[in-house]
């Protein structure tokens, strides 16, 4: 029985992850998602250098994109390990490392790329909290193509519905991968869609604003603080849309659980944005003039 005949008429998820296979050469669309998502940060945080009043260089920018790509692929893997399936991974320890065949956790990636920043600054001597900034700023790039590679791969889906875009996650390529459809046959929320608008497109308008309209930047950590803030919110909610398979309690996820610590530290880099700008404002720019 093909996938066609399965769902007679309702509409589905017809995506093939894979954009090329030639052999064991394979390109896949999560790849590519990765990967623009890291080389459009990469451009806008080189063309915030150009202020002034950046913390960093451009050659400065361009090295640190190596330390954020092994700490987003590193702390993402293993965050998906241990936050969402250890038990599975601890008796297949050799999955692990199938990195190609999904499986990544954004706040792994998140702790990943802020011990790779802190490394990255200490080295260079670099204002920490000035530089997460400009970091802050660029991540929902990489949220927003992360979120699109889920729903082309068909992962992560949300919970059943009957709303008019409701989506079918299933397609002959799932169906001979799995030898079934593990989302079922039925309409569900396109969730992954559903992040990629809030956590990605909007979350960077709002920080987009936030440094241009009311110079937010001008307070080191503020805009850090705004960026996990607003992920926390919004995961936080989309969470009651999405299919969770890790709930901790009914309703309650392992995604819900994890974005409230996110909404907490933000308020303590708020906390400390505002009292050290208060109590040193020459300082706390944290900039240096680019030469």
């Amino acid at each position: 029985m093909t996938f066609m005949q399965l769902t007679s008429g309702l509409e589905y998820h017809n995506i093939n992850p894979e954009l090329f296979r030639w052999g064991f050469v394979v390109i896949r669309w999560y790849s590519l998602a990765y990967i623009a998502g890291l080389m459009l940060a990469w451009w806008y945080l080189g063309k915030m250098t150009a202020h002034k009043k950046s913390p960093t260089t451009k050659l400065q920018v361009d090295d640190f994109i190596l330390w954020a790509t092994i700490g987003i692929i590193f702390g993402g893997r293993l965050g998906y390990v241990i936050f969402y399936n250890p038990a599975f991974y601890f008796q297949n320890p050799s999955d692990i490392f199938q990195v190609w065949d999904g499986g990544m956790s954004f706040h792994g990636g998140f702790i990943g790329v802020v011990l790779a920043t802190i490394l990255f600054c200490k080295t260079n001597k670099i204002n920490l909290f000035a530089f997460a900034d400009q970091i802050a700023i660029v991540s929902p790039m990489g949220l927003f193509f992360g979120r699109i590679a889920n729903f082309i791969n068909g992962e992560l889906w949300g919970k059943i519905t009957d709303v008019s875009w409701g989506v079918v996650f299933c397609n002959d390529v799932i169906l001979e991968q799995f030898g079934r459809c593990p989302a079922g046959t039925e309409p569900r929320h396109p969730s992954q869609i559903y992040e990629a608008l809030l956590e990605g497109a909007l979350l960077f308008a709002i920080l987009r604003i936030a440094m241009v309209r009311f110079a937010l930047h001008r307070r080191p950590g503020l805009l850090t603080a705004l960026f996990m803030a607003g992920y926390g919110v919004f995961r936080f909610a989309v969470e009651f849309f999405r299919d969770s398979e890790s709930k901790i309690y009914e309703w309650f996820s392992v995604g819900q659980a994890l974005s409230i610590p996110m909404v907490l530290a933000a308020a303590l880099f708020a906390w400390y944005a505002y009292h050290a700008s208060a109590k040193a404002p020459s300082k706390a720019l944290g900039t240096k003039t680019v030469k």
